[in-house]
């Protein structure tokens, strides 16, 4: 197995959650790891000035992360650990043939997740939770063979019979779709802790209606620019909200990449 040099914790947070990471994966981030059950947390990696999303069919993180293994490294593990993966029909389509798994984004240390996996008494890999209002996806992606697909009335009507056997689609009440109500009906079937891997637009609405608990942010180091129209995005879009507070819980560094993860402080009830 390649080495990758191992990220440095810069800041651990006292009473952190431990999810008991192998000895292998531990060593590599710099520090044990783990959520409170349930939970929302997204994972998004952003240029130093903002910018999450680029235009156009391919994906963007990649290109934002500048192909940063370690970047790769994080996701996979985030992915190991969770109950199952959050996206929306944006991130779906340029997806290209990903399956969002642990080993799509780290194959050298599969069996390592497989292992943290059943450790946790989860199974082979999270099911592909899908938020799609239109239902205008190519069920046959690979990704949708085990999937969850969300999706309103009109969009079950369009999916109807083109589902390959293994998925099955979920109706909310709610059209729009509120994520919130998604949330909870995921939760009764036993998926507490979903990862978002979703584009500005889900994970701001799931600000908006307070139900994101975690961000993990990598900062790129790198300065990528915005103008009017340009079709590139920033963290959170496309919702309003007013201010939501973030408390740093860790920092770790790997070069010029910094790791951060904050923990998004409730609104007080009414």
């Amino acid at each position: 197995m390649r080495s990758m040099t191992p990220l440095q914790a810069l800041f651990l947070r006292p009473g952190l959650p431990s999810l008991a990471l192998p000895e292998a994966l531990a060593r590599l981030y710099g520090s044990d790891l783990g959520f409170r059950r349930p939970a929302v947390i997204a994972n998004f990696v952003a240029s130093v000035d903002g910018v999450v999303a680029l235009p156009g069919p391919a994906e963007s993180g990649q290109i934002v992360s500048g192909n940063s293994e370690a970047d790769r490294f994080v996701m996979a593990l985030l992915r190991a650990c969770a109950d199952a993966v959050l996206i929306g029909a944006g991130t779906f389509r340029k997806g290209g043939g990903d399956l969002w798994h642990a080993a799509a984004v780290d194959p050298e240390r599969a069996p390592l997740h497989a292992a943290w996996r059943r450790q946790l008494g989860l199974g082979l890999a999270p099911p592909l939770v899908l938020a799609t209002a239109s239902g205008d996806i190519d069920p046959a992606q690979p990704a949708l063979e085990d999937a969850i697909v969300v999706t309103t009335r009109h969009g079950a009507a369009r999916l109807a019979g083109r589902l390959p056997g293994g998925a099955r689609l979920l109706v909310p009440d709610s059209d729009p779709i509120r994520l919130g109500e998604v949330i909870d009906r995921l939760r009764d079937d036993g998926l507490g802790l979903l990862l978002s891997e979703g584009g500005p637009s889900l994970v701001a609405q799931l600000v908006a209606e307070h139900r994101l608990d975690e961000l993990l942010l990598t900062r790129s180091p790198a300065l990528l620019g915005r103008f009017d129209g340009d079709g590139r995005k920033p963290l959170l879009a496309g919702a309003d909200f007013p201010r939501a507070d973030l408390e740093l819980a860790s920092a770790h560094l790997h070069g010029s990449h910094l790791f951060l993860r904050y923990q998004v402080a409730r609104p007080p009830a009414p």
